[in-house]
């Protein structure tokens, strides 16, 4: 049986749609969307165009969906079906876009306050999905950094401060957004003004992620712009902003040079926050140098192997000895 169709005989899709163009400032999803950072943007917009089709059997996406007229016999059956076609984290990322978009509604005086309840009132998908990734042992990074170490040419210079600022958990996004004035070697921070959600936060580098980053400089120069440029293929600076499909392919270089197995840029991140987590440090500090807003999300990204589960087992106090010999 088709899923889409399933859900929209349920309802007459027809009614569900806007008679009529809105406002961007007066549509619920649209407002929604735009209160987020780019690429948070780019996926709850398909979240919510994958359930605007689901209630109106390809009818209506995001924008020609009426988000006012969903009542909870609606959320509730959009629950159902993403419980069924999704992973948990996917099923309660989209739920998310569905109530934010819903309560967008609510305080542009769409919904009143009863219905937006109702309609909102659907819990999230129980069930706890593996991370994506891996995590980059020592021995690989020591590599990546090697190939870079023995590169002195502006592309090795470049590299090796990517390196840097990922090998602290930046997201790829994050580094595409970095400006030179936001790199404060002083203090050895870096202030990231682009994140998800625009929120800004400070993280910081190793002594020798510092001098990294300024190895590029001495090749970059000091003019104000991106810390991160994009070069030609003779190795000339472009002046515009590196993008996030730039870094990936700077790190796949890389790998393939160090001989290293497939990884991405967001693995970096996997293993800042987990070689955190596995040296006890606290986890509302990992989380506010990630930039996570919970540290409950943070806590997924503990991705550490039997070894530390024991050693955790090993702190519990059972006090009981062997037995003598009668």
């Amino acid at each position: 049986m088709n899923t889409h169709r399933a859900i929209a005989d349920n309802f007459n899709p027809e009614s569900l749609a806007l008679t009529e163009p809105v406002p961007l400032t007066m549509h619920p999803a649209e407002v929604y969307l735009n209160s987020l950072g780019e690429g948070s943007r780019r996926t709850m917009r398909e979240a919510l165009n994958a359930i605007a089709r689901l209630l109106t059997n390809d009818i209506c996406d995001a924008s020609t969906l009426d988000w006012s007229k969903l009542r909870y016999q609606h959320t509730a059956a959009v629950r159902s079906v993403l419980m069924e076609k999704y992973s948990p984290a996917m099923a309660n990322k989209m739920l998310c876009a569905l109530r934010r978009t819903l309560k967008e509604a609510w305080r542009l005086g769409l919904m009143s306050t009863d219905e937006y309840g109702r309609a909102a009132d659907i819990e999230s998908v129980r069930g706890q999905s593996l991370l994506k990734g891996r995590e980059l042992d020592p021995e690989e990074i020591a590599a990546l950094w090697s190939d870079c170490i023995q590169d002195d040419s502006t592309l090795g210079r470049r590299d090796a401060a990517l390196l840097a600022v990922l090998t602290v958990g930046l997201r790829r996004s994050e580094v595409t957004f970095l400006d030179l004035s936001d790199f404060k070697p002083r203090t050895r921070s870096l202030t990231i003004r682009e994140a998800k959600g625009r929120k800004e936060r400070i993280v910081y580098l190793p002594e020798a992620g510092v001098q990294a980053v300024t190895d590029w400089l001495l090749v970059r120069g000091k003019a104000h712009g991106p810390l991160f440029y994009p070069l030609n293929k003779a190795q000339k600076i472009i002046s515009r902003r590196m993008s996030e499909q730039g870094v990936l392919r700077a790190l796949q270089r890389r790998g393939e040079k160090a001989d290293v197995e497939a990884f991405t840029p967001h693995d970096f991140r996997r293993t800042f926050i987990g070689n955190l987590l596995d040296a006890g440090a606290d986890i509302v500090t990992i989380a506010k140098l990630a930039g996570h807003a919970s540290p409950n999300t943070t806590s997924k990204y503990d991705r550490r192997g039997e070894a530390a589960k024991r050693r955790a087992i090993d702190l519990l106090n059972v006090p009981y000895s062997k037995r003598k010999n009668h």
